[in-house]
């Protein structure tokens, strides 16, 4: 299976990474190919709503690093977002990404795919993560794409809250189960 997982925070080694690297080590381990995206650490302009793409097969008025990830996004059969909470929702920077979907959306419908949400917050309440599901819920009410999973975890702020958890566990049992 092809994945595209496309991550959102601006720390390297913060603590939605160490989710992402284990899922993308048990998808690995089931023979799975990942491509990973960083978004924070990519060129990736906000889309602009200039209509450009929608005359030009597609191709956006902005040339970035957008180019390099949307043709394994169109190829991959499952996507992965990643993200750290920032005020209840996504980060910025992976929300550029979300948001320049726009330009090849109904290719993004045929064929269908699965998508993955990990998250992690710092703040102890589960409900901090409600306007970030139903996000996530609604990118794939929209592009037609089946939830494979979803991994939430609260109460982490930094790398060492969240190393000795069962999380980093989880985020690899969700790439194995593929």
């Amino acid at each position: 299976m092809k994945i595209v997982m496309l991550t959102g925070s601006p720390r390297k080694n913060g603590t939605s990474s160490l989710l992402a690297d284990k899922f993308a080590e048990g998808a690995g381990e089931k023979g799975h190919h990942v491509v990973r995206f960083d978004a924070a650490f990519r060129k990736v302009g906000g889309c602009m709503a200039c209509g450009y793409c929608k005359s030009h097969g597609g191709a956006c008025v902005q040339k970035d690093d957008m180019d390099e990830i949307l043709p394994a996004l169109l190829d991959a059969h499952l996507a992965v977002f990643v993200t750290p909470l920032y005020y209840w929702d996504m980060t910025a920077q992976l929300k550029a990404v979300v948001d320049r979907f726009f330009a090849v959306d109904r290719a993004l419908t045929d064929p269908p795919k699965g998508a993955v949400l990990l998250a992690t917050c710092n703040s102890r309440h589960t409900w901090a993560f409600d306007a970030l599901t139903e996000h996530y819920k609604a990118i794939l009410r929209h592009l037609r794409w089946d939830d494979r999973g979803t991994l939430l975890v609260s109460g982490v702020g930094a790398r060492e809250d969240i190393e000795d958890t069962e999380y980093p566990q989880k985020a690899k049992a969700l790439g194995l189960s593929l």
